[in-house]
């Protein structure tokens, strides 16, 4: 039997090898199963996809095996944001969503996510429910072997509430006096030409670019981290931009660069995003971050006297507490941001602009705030690597890590492990090390946040020589 499993949110595989069209149909019969269970009001879902390889006929598949189940079912009639899905479902209060996409794994991958009634990732026991429910029954799908869609399937076209709601929570006026030029990369995904026509209509310019639809998304990862925004960067200095702002391939994620084309990574922007709203917007909740985010969110928490925790890697972990508490923001380290006053869900179109207006509202540069934030609560820098070995290598060294953990590290004495998840072994300076095997993909992922550069590469290498001698 083939071997399907949930990552950090929702399923993927490499397409034609574990993504293929009869497991597609496989999760969309327990997708299916899991919503019947539920017993709601509602007996309608809608489906979304992204602009990868066939994601439109895999999109049509899921449709006709919800609607094989007695589903009305809304097709989006276009590649769209997994955000503006999750938005639709809760305000028109569906029974969920399914979004067929990769996020921001490499072109090869397909993938599923699975959105709650309440518009966001759906939390781990839902996860689990679905999971338990694969394979269990044959799956039911309209119109077998035939190419029309059957009426319980409707081509859905985009509103404008998703677009009214979000430009509700951002000040443009503040944004248009500062005067701000801005390039906006849409990395060949679902977001293209949605963030300059945003700005263009409230008088901002914008510079867009990579806004083709690919599905090879143009030769590099839609990930927007620093690696995959060398575009980006040529842009913000051919136009003599202020900032530069990028969403991965579903709009769910962000990266964003200064004028200078340094890469401000998703820590030092959940650090601004916090101090912008307490500060300035004088917003009030509690922050989530994932292991893998900064020790700086835990250090303007306490000095802005605001509680925060600290959850599993993975945005249905801070979903789920969205759900329960007044979360004012919560972050991960890869790109993933969530707001109150929102849904709780990623968001990487929504959490841009408010970038943008944080900067607009400073009155400084991008460069500037980030060594403002240093100044006063400690500079830190981040790099992660992903390592392509095996699960079991990967899962090895986690677990020795974990049960049998060094006296010191790349000759630095060891203060603690922390096992929340995967192995964080964790200095006197507060300086840190992560490893953890991706859910989803052939890969150690390695995290590393400390002081200065130098101490970063210290560490990596010491991680890197580790995972070489785990795979001999």
């Amino acid at each position: 039997m083939t071997s399907i499993n949930f990552g950090t949110d929702g399923w993927r595989g490499v397409i034609g090898r574990d993504y293929t069209f009869s497991n597609v149909e496989v999760v969309s019969q327990a997708i299916a199963d899991y919503v019947k269970s539920q017993r709601l009001p509602s007996r309608e879902l809608l489906v979304g996809y992204d602009t990868r390889f066939l994601a439109n006929q895999f999109a049509l598949r899921v449709a006709e095996v919800l609607a094989g189940n007695g589903f009305q079912v809304g097709l989006m009639d276009r590649p769209f944001p997994t955000p503006y899905v999750s938005y639709e479902v809760k305000r028109r209060s569906l029974a969920g969503g399914v979004m067929v996409t990769a996020s921001h794994n490499p072109p090869e991958f397909g993938g599923i996510k699975f959105k709650a009634p309440f518009g966001g990732s759906a939390t781990p026991a839902i996860v689990r429910q679905i999971e338990g429910l694969l394979f269990l029954k044959p799956v039911q799908r309209l119109l077998e072997g035939r190419t029309q869609k059957p009426a319980a399937i409707t081509q859905v076209s985009p509103g404008s509430e998703y677009f009214d709601h979000i430009k509700s929570l951002i000040r443009f006026d503040a944004i248009k006096r500062a005067s701000l030029k801005v390039v906006a990369d849409s990395m060949h995904g679902t977001a293209n030409g949605l963030l300059p026509q945003i700005l263009k209509d409230h008088g901002i310019d914008c510079i867009a670019i990579r806004e083709k639809a690919d599905p090879l998304f143009g030769g590099v990862f839609p990930e927007p981290m620093e690696e995959n925004l060398g575009a980006l960067r040529s842009s913000i200095f051919e136009n003599r931009a202020d900032l530069g702002l990028a969403t991965d391939g579903d709009a769910d994620r962000l990266g964003v660069m200064d004028a200078l084309g340094n890469y401000v990574n998703t820590h030092q922007i959940l650090a601004l995003l916090i101090l912008h709203l307490v500060r300035n917007r004088h917003w009030t909740g509690e922050v989530v971050k994932t292991f893998s985010q900064s020790v700086l969110v835990e250090r303007i928490c306490q000095k802005l006297s605001l509680q925060y925790r600290v959850v599993p890697i993975g945005f249905k972990n801070i979903a789920d507490l969205m759900l329960k508490e007044d979360v004012l923001v919560g972050g991960e380290e890869s790109g993933g941001i969530g707001i109150k006053n929102h849904i709780p869900e990623r968001d990487g179109i929504l959490i841009n602009l408010l970038m943008l207006e944080a900067v607009a509202q400073s009155g400084r540069s991008l460069r500037e705030m980030v060594l403002e934030v240093w100044r006063e609560f400690g500079e830190f820098h981040f790099e992660r690597r992903d390592l392509h070995i095996p699960f079991k290598v990967g899962q090895s060294l986690v677990q020795r890590l974990k049960e049998k953990p060094p006296k010191e590290f790349a000759g630095l004495p060891l203060m603690r492990v922390d096992t929340l998840d995967g192995s964080k072994l964790v200095f006197q300076d507060e300086s840190w090390i992560l490893f953890r095997q991706s859910g989803t993909e052939p890969l150690l992922r390695v995290y590393c946040e400390a002081g200065t550069h130098e101490k970063v590469n210290q560490l990596m290498e010491e991680g890197n020589r580790l995972a070489d001698n785990e795979s001999f």
